[in-house]
């Protein structure tokens, strides 16, 4: 069984507003990523500060269970939250956010026993367009917050992690979109156009 869980406790500070609720083609941004994942999900949450904000959405809404601490409390909202055993945990900024791509991460994390599986690109990891393993990284992930560690990676070298690489992701993401997130208004206009660009 697998859950997912939309972050959407950012600060959107580049944007001057919540990008979650942002247009994007006449629906807000997050409904957007909700349904484009709702198909494998057998449960979809949104971890939020602003719940009255995100009723809308009508799905089970969670706010931070340790305020103030950035990416790595919202990874430890996430996965508390999620009720079964294997998570992806999704920003709510990813338009591309791609459901082959994260049903082929839960099959290989299945196969290899995996307790994380992340993408890398020439970007870096990507850990939120990725699958976890709660009854593993639960208590990893709680260890680095008590350990007054903030960075959301911090407890990777405790778990037995699976990097899937770019010609890998290309498999199943031919374009790299599934990473781009909206932080600026530019990105905004950008995102616009590519989706124009797939539709014609």
């Amino acid at each position: 069984m697998f859950s997912i869980v939309i972050q959407a406790g950012g600060q959107s500070s580049r944007m001057e507003q919540d990008k979650a609720l942002l247009p994007f083609f006449e629906e807000p941004l997050i409904q957007r990523v909700l349904d484009r994942v709702r198909p494998i999900a057998d449960e979809i949450l949104v971890t939020t500060n602003q719940p009255d904000s995100y009723r809308f959405l009508d799905v089970p809404l969670y706010t931070d269970l340790v305020p103030r601490r950035g990416a790595l409390g919202g990874l430890f909202t996430a996965l508390r939250a999620a009720s079964h055993p294997l998570v992806a945990v999704l920003a709510c900024d990813m338009p591309f956010v791609n459901a082959t791509l994260l049903t082929a991460e839960r099959v290989i994390l299945q196969t290899t026993l995996s307790d994380v599986v992340i993408p890398q690109t020439i970007e870096g990891l990507e850990p939120f367009h990725a699958i976890y393993r709660k009854e593993v990284c639960l208590p990893a992930v709680q260890s680095a917050m008590k350990n007054n560690h903030w960075r959301v990676d911090a407890w990777f070298d405790q778990v037995k992690l699976y990097c899937l690489t770019s010609s890998m992701i290309e498999q199943y993401d031919p374009e790299m979109l599934s990473f781009f997130n909206i932080n600026t208004p530019e990105d905004l206009k950008e995102a616009i156009r590519i989706e124009e660009g797939l539709n014609h």
